[in-house]
């Protein structure tokens, strides 16, 4: 794996509205070579729900974990 950022937590909290987000990406290799993007999101203090996707190149991994955190920020998220 690269010097690369592999991995990120971001959270949205907003007492007013009882909101206690969380969204993590995560960066990992496969048992065949391949590179996986997880992605976890749900309420602080859930499990929450999963999906990976699945890449040939690093870069491609990469560039979809920059990607989905310029929105969540966009939508009042923050950097844990």
């Amino acid at each position: 794996m690269s010097q690369q950022q592999s991995s990120l937590r971001l959270q949205r909290i907003d007492v007013t509205k009882n909101m206690a987000r969380y969204y993590a990406l995560s960066i990992q290799p496969t048992l065949f070579g391949q590179t996986s993007l997880v992605r976890a999101w749900g309420r602080i203090g859930t499990q929450g729900k999963e999906i990976v996707h699945m890449f040939e190149r690093e870069q491609d991994a990469v560039a979809l974990l920059r990607k989905i955190a310029e929105k969540k920020q966009r939508k009042g998220y923050s950097v844990k």
